[in-house]
């Protein structure tokens, strides 16, 4: 039986990731290769965060328009 994917986090939870990575990172205290895997995960979120924002963006540019917007496929995460 494959292995479920987990679910995508919601923007919330990907905004206190980062910074919880950052914080981290800002201490110093991590071990080099950990660094390099906490800012390759950091720079996934922000991809994943930036594009939360691009597709809300759209929807209020859509609905300051013309008064409708389409709504977004919701995720089990809300």
């Amino acid at each position: 039986m494959p292995a479920a994917n987990p679910p995508e986090p919601t923007f919330e939870q990907i905004i206190a990731r980062l910074e919880a990575i950052a914080g981290q990172l800002e201490r110093g205290e991590v071990p080099l290769e950990e660094s390099l895997r906490l800012f390759e995960e950091g720079v996934q979120l922000a991809k994943k965060g930036t594009s939360r924002l691009d597709d809300a963006e759209k929807r209020i540019a859509t609905l300051l328009e013309d008064g409708t917007t389409a709504p977004l496929p919701m995720d089990s995460n809300g």
